[in-house]
């Protein structure tokens, strides 16, 4: 039987939107720091996920059949289990001082005059490394800050560096939640999804540096933190193990067990801590493992009541009328999607995980390669998360500077060129042709 398409079935979405936006704008207007995150992701779905057993036509026990095969689907549960081993990656690396090591490797090879564009080159190595903006915020921030107060550099224009290069790394990184979340919703793999999305994020990063060039930050000498630099090695070799195609999991485990293993030679890192932090990294990932388990439910429940293939043949229609190519269309419609949904939520793992199934649709519709649907989700969730003025980044970093998260978002240049090059690419059509095979992590 032919599923109907249904507008009605998107207004358990639109209820989680409404409680998450909301609630963030309510509190945004009283004066609470980080507004949009008081309320927890995963309470504000509940009230969604109720209004959709409701409406569903299904018999009862059957509606909880398809929300609990949505929570255990293949895709979520195996995004589920990287988020962990992502987690605790991050936490253990942090723990046996290979954050320090990146950030003062860094600093050693930038030259005063170069302050900024070498903070950029920093934020987008350990955003890379480390899977997660806030995460490299939260290290760079207190040395960027040092160093721009000394230097006599606008605060505005260095938190949007960093936050530049933090959005980077975070669009690029293999571990990062929103490339989990983009490969698993799309059906490629890492290395492919990475290839694709650095066509595009390099070329922005090269006009970014080329802009940030010509501030003169004159010849302050950098403080840089002590580290022993050796524990940066954990970091790289993950990257070249994950490009090079080796499976996600396997990729994850050697990269904590590495990382282990250099701070127990280098910094008698002990067992017992180890166990620790694996656990806290666990934790780490708890709003986004249950968020991620709730709209695989939500998603099932939305997906059989028609909701999705309202949402997919609308923008099909919209773009059809505006393009004419397949591609083009299949790209822009994503854009478009994701794009809005960030404006929303305003979280880009969020943003995806919301946004995949129809954004797959939309790519088998237009011929488009999962790698490069995996690519813009991911790009353009980026691009609006960077420049939200109620994201966590700008609030984060207008906290840690003493300024407004406007000046902030108004200052992360990145995240526009990258948009634009991204619609530039998309117009140009040429980097989206030929399709790739489905490969299954």
């Amino acid at each position: 039987m032919t599923q109907t398409a249904s507008a009605r079935a998107l207004l358990p979405l639109g209820l989680f939107l409404a409680l998450f936006l909301g609630t963030g704008i309510y509190f945004q207007f009283t004066g609470v720091d980080y507004a949009f995150y008081q309320l927890a992701s995963p309470v504000a779905i509940l009230p969604a996920i109720i209004l959709a057993v409701l409406l569903s036509k299904q018999d009862f026990e059957d509606r909880i059949d398809t929300f609990v095969a949505g929570v255990g689907e293949r895709n979520i549960v195996t995004m589920c289990m990287i988020y962990l081993l992502a987690g605790a990656f991050s936490t253990v690396a942090a723990a046996t001082g290979g954050v320090d090591a990146m950030v003062a490797l860094g600093l050693q090879v930038i030259p005063p005059q170069f302050l900024l564009p070498g903070l950029f080159v920093i934020a987008a190595v350990v955003s890379t490394a480390m899977g997660t903006s806030m995460g490299t915020l939260a290290a760079l921030a207190p040395v960027a800050l040092g160093l721009g107060q000394a230097a006599e550099i606008d605060l505005a224009l260095l938190a949007g560096v960093l936050v530049s290069g933090a959005m980077f790394g975070d669009n690029l990184s293999i571990i990062s939640d929103t490339t989990i979340a983009a490969t698993r919703t799309q059906g490629c793999n890492m290395a492919d999804k990475f290839k694709a999305n650095l066509k595009i994020a390099l070329p922005a990063a090269v006009i970014t540096l080329i802009w940030l060039f010509t501030y003169d930050t004159g010849a302050v000498p950098p403080k840089i933190p002590e580290a022993n630099l050796w524990l940066s090695l954990p970091y790289f070799l993950i990257i070249v193990l994950a490009v090079m195609g080796l499976n996600v999991f396997a990729v994850l485990m050697l990269g904590i067990i590495l990382a282990a293993l250099f701070g127990m030679v280098a910094v008698g890192y002990e067992w017992i801590a180890f166990s620790k932090d694996i656990y806290e990294g666990f934790i780490s990932m708890q709003e986004i493992f249950l968020l991620s388990l709730l709209i695989g439910g939500l998603s099932a429940l939305i997906r059989e009541q028609g909701g999705l293939k309202f949402l997919s043949e609308t923008v099909g229609r919209v773009t059809s009328k505006l393009f004419k190519h397949p591609q083009q269309r299949a790209a822009f419609g994503i854009a478009g999607l994701t794009g809005l949904t960030n404006f929303a939520v305003a979280n880009n793992t969020v943003t995806i995980l919301l946004s995949g199934e129809v954004s797959k649709r939309l790519a088998e519709e237009g011929n488009l390669a999962p790698r490069q649907s995996a690519s813009l989700l991911d790009i353009f969730a980026c691009v609006v998360q960077g420049a939200l003025p109620y994201g966590a980044q700008a609030l984060l970093m207008g906290a840690s500077f003493g300024l407004s998260p406007l000046e902030v978002s108004i200052h992360t240049g990145y995240s526009f060129i990258l948009a634009g090059v991204a619609i530039a690419m998309i117009i140009w059509r040429r980097p989206l042709e030929g399709r790739a095979e489905v490969v299954p992590v």
